[in-house]
């Protein structure tokens, strides 16, 4: 049940009046320590880890956004009354506030059980609405940052490698690529080096048993263009970085004569072409990686 679930714990972090005054950078430090220990790549063997990483996510969230975690908040305030009102009656205590609470009620005085009760049940509902609208928007997220499959239709006599899709700004996405020496690239590897330059929103790993290669979604199209020629990644190891869609192409063009530039175009480098300008690209790195040791 949603409204059992203690998101601050999920988190491993404290609960009640000190979990509420927690900064939301401590809450992401806290998240980020917790998706480490419980990545279902670090538990192959655990049935269960799949549905961890999930409840995580959600507490995450929850726990980020300003209005669910107030209402998560009074939620957990109103259950602690509860618990500490109900320790401190006894038996004979609760036979005593049993009697007045019935004649409170024949004066027409307000039930604070009753009320309790309702202001408990008007927040879950709340929560719970909220839960919802949280899950919603990320489960859009995750259809808009999926890459679409590739469909090779012909526009206008030439190929075109766009999904058909709307929504995701492919001006933001850069192709990631490199070689599986040495170290190898993780997600969060990967997310550290592209928000030196702006915002990540996400990041898709697709890998290979000798190339690995990831789509890394930036917030905006400025952070793209300057990640695309900043990052390299390591020198043992360096990252071939490229824009999925160019912005120059589509900021510039022109109803006059278009000028093909010289050497391969990247709209056109598709299958084993992609993969041979990859190819040489890459061993131009690693050559100037050697030559820097």
């Amino acid at each position: 049940m949603e409204g059992e679930v203690d998101h601050y714990i999920i988190l491993g972090l404290p609960s009640g009046e000190e979990g509420a005054k927690l900064l939301e950078k401590e809450i992401t430090k806290a998240y980020r320590k917790k998706a480490l220990e419980l990545h279902p790549d670090k538990r192959p063997d655990d049935l269960s880890a799949h549905a961890d990483i999930l409840q995580l996510n959600s507490s995450y969230a929850i726990l980020k956004d300003d209005k669910a975690r107030k209402l998560f908040d009074d939620l957990l305030r109103i259950k602690r009354d509860k618990v500490r009102r109900l320790s401190q009656q006894d038996s004979k205590r609760q036979k005593m506030m049993s009697d007045l609470e019935v004649k409170e009620r024949a004066a027409f005085a307000p039930d604070p059980a009753a009320k309790a009760q309702e202001e408990e049940e008007r927040i879950t509902r709340k929560l719970k609405e909220e839960i919802a609208r949280i899950r919603a928007m990320h489960a859009n997220k995750v259809a808009f940052t999926t890459p679409p499959r590739r469909k090779e239709a012909k526009v206008g006599g030439r190929e075109s490698m766009d999904g058909g899709g709307s929504g995701l700004d492919k001006q933001k996405v850069l192709k990631v690529s490199w070689e599986k020496i040495g170290e190898d690239y993780s997600a969060q590897r990967l997310r550290e080096l592209f928000e030196k330059f702006g915002e990540v929103e996400d990041v898709v790993i697709k890998s290979s048993k000798n190339r690995g290669s990831a789509l890394v979604v930036m917030a905006s199209k400025d952070a793209a263009v300057a990640a695309t020629g900043s990052v390299c990644g390591d020198l043992s190891n360096p990252l071939l970085v490229l824009p999925l869609q160019s912005a120059i192409n589509s900021a510039f063009t022109s109803p006059y004569k278009h000028v093909e530039p010289d050497g391969p175009k990247l709209s056109n480098l598709v299958g084993t072409g992609y993969q041979s300008f990859e190819d040489s690209v890459l061993k131009k790195l690693h050559k100037a990686a050697e030559k820097q040791k």
